[in-house]
């Protein structure tokens, strides 16, 4: 379906109109993005500071391990499914409902010791916090007005380019200036409750549409959920338990793989699923989709690698390794919303602005092959620049690109699509990276204890073979590292002539112009005005029953 005829199918459809964009809509808008920022820092900060929350517990390495994955499964299980649950319950019900849950376990959780328990509530933490990104890209982009709904998208793509940038200072914040480990949790509860008192205040009661719980795919959930959680257990302790060396890594992968393919099979002959796997033969969304998979491992180099490099470093502090999240995170406040602005101009190509991006995100990684054992967070600066530059010129216009090919009624099946990508995208990133970096730093210590055998002659006598060893260690991580990055500055270059194949889609139009008559006018023709932004950016839940009103 062309951008023209998703035009026309939703002007001939008459999708029904929202609720009048005022303070307080744009207020509930406000707590919807301010929870989705919840859910981003409850995956990231915690995460950081494992090794503190692992002390503090006294659990041993490997069963705090698992306490990561236990959010990201709970994570990925509930993106496909929120939105449709906020259709047919409610938004606000919804939202409230899992921010509260979210909350509540962010209070409880420092204060539970049993291991077991442990997993279970941050697997449900990560169940119900992981709901509020996809009700952001529903919600906020479903009650903005053309003039200004593009920044909707800016609103979405920080969640993947502000909070987990950011989440490296709060983690430093409450380690080492408020010295508790539990704020590590706890730190979401404020921001959280003022996003649940602006929720209720703005976004706008919906009746629920209970009807469509006869027509749910329940046995595609059924499968679907344990699938994706099962996924998620094999990629994320894959580095760690040695892959296919590991019983419990090959049947969490056999079992995710087998019920994922049978959810997704299951989807696409079923009449009412929860995702339209179908608009994937769409090009901007089939391509599209497959460059942002791509594009979300890319971005794990933006902060991840520079501070796990620096922290192997001698004598270095979470605390001063912080700006390097800040000089990426910080920038997306305005940054999203200029890209915004200049898709809006009708000289502007969506897909030049994304190669843009593109090219700043291969030479900031270009520049990050440069480290070496000196280097400090100074030196990080021009590649942490361009990465802070070229996160929103990709991520925006690619979002944007994507959703303009879809129609009213379809954004919540795309909404659902685009953020299991984006939750899979992460836990796949984290597991190539690590596993690039545990292979890369094998060989270079090989390499490198080899050359140290023959210069050992040579050495000075008080040179011990253990201080040799740790030196050779950093140094194999330090090669490593810029391996990682060498590599990935050919992905995001690769990336480019696939951006190039996307469909180009004008700018939107920014104003309706005033009926002289209160007689309808028939739609424009195809091709002969800007496309109007569809799906996700015309209304999430149009054209489905009683959903929004």
């Amino acid at each position: 379906m062309s951008a023209a005829q998703v035009n026309a199918t939703a002007t001939a459809g008459g999708a029904a109109a929202g609720p009048v964009f005022g303070p307080r809509l744009a207020a509930g808008l406000l707590g919807v993005l301010l929870a989705a920022m919840v859910s981003g820092l409850n995956n990231r900060v915690p995460g950081l500071v494992l090794a503190d929350v692992q002390g503090a517990l006294g659990l041993a390495t490997d069963d705090a391990a698992w306490l990561n994955t236990a959010y990201f499964a709970g994570e990925l299980a509930a993106m496909p499914f929120a939105t449709w649950f906020a259709i047919t319950f409610s938004l606000r019900r919804v939202h409230n409902g899992a921010l509260g849950v979210a909350l509540l376990l962010a209070a409880v959780l420092p204060l539970v010791h049993n291991l077991h328990l442990l997993l279970a509530l941050r697997a449900l933490q990560g169940l119900f916090a992981g709901a509020l990104i996809p009700l952001l890209m529903m919600s906020a982009l479903r009650f903005l007005p053309p003039a200004i709904r593009l920044h909707g998208l800016a609103l979405y793509a920080m969640t993947a380019t502000f909070a987990p940038n950011v989440a490296l200072w709060l983690a430093a914040l409450c380690v080492d200036r408020l010295e508790d480990w539990r704020w590590v949790y706890w730190h979401v509860i404020p921001l959280g409750l003022v996003a649940m008192a602006l929720v209720s205040w703005g976004v706008p009661a919906m009746p629920p549409a209970l009807s469509r719980l006869k027509q749910a795919n329940w046995l595609g959930m059924a499968v679907g959920i344990p699938g994706l959680a099962l996924l998620v257990v094999g990629l994320d302790q894959g580095v760690r338990l040695d892959w296919f060396q590991s019983p419990l890594i090959v049947t969490a992968l056999a079992s995710g793989l087998v019920l994922t393919a049978l959810f997704l099979f299951s989807e696409w002959h079923h009449p009412a699923p929860f995702v339209r796997l179908q608009l994937l033969g769409r090009r901007n969304l089939g391509l599209g989709f497959t460059v942002f998979f791509c594009l979300l491992i890319t971005l794990s180099t933006a902060v991840a690698l520079p501070a796990n490099v620096l922290a192997h470093g001698p004598g270095f502090r979470m605390a001063q390794i912080a700006p390097i999240g800040l000089i990426v995170g910080l920038p997306q406040l305005v940054l999203g919303s200029v890209v915004a602005l200049l898709l809006y101009q009708r000289w502007v190509d969506a897909r030049h602005l994304f190669v843009l991006g593109l090219v700043c995100i291969a030479g900031a990684c270009w520049l990050g092959s440069g480290v070496s054992s000196e280097w400090r967070v100074d030196q990080f600066l021009w590649a942490e620049v361009l990465q802070a530059v070229g996160q929103p010129l990709a991520v925006v216009p690619l979002l944007f690109l994507g959703t303009s090919v879809v129609a009213p009624q379809e954004g919540a099946y795309v909404s659902g699509i685009i953020n299991t990508l984006r939750a899979l995208g992460s836990v796949f990133g984290s597991a190539v990276i690590n596993q690039l970096m545990t292979l890369r730093t094998q060989f270079h210590g090989e390499v490198l204890l080899d050359h140290a055998a023959l210069l050992r002659p040579g050495l000075p006598q008080a040179e011990s073979w253990h201080t040799l060893a740790g030196a050779v260690a950093q140094q194999a991580s330090i090669l490593a590292a810029a391996d990682v990055y060498r590599l990935f500055a050919v992905v995001a270059v690769l990336l480019v002539p696939c951006v190039l194949c996307l469909q180009r889609i004008p700018a939107p139009a920014t104003a309706t112009l005033p009926s002289p008559s209160p007689s309808p006018q028939p739609p424009a023709a195809s091709g002969t005005a800007p496309v109007a932004l569809a799906g996700p950016l015309a209304g999430v839940g149009a054209g489905t029953g009683a959903a929004v009103r």
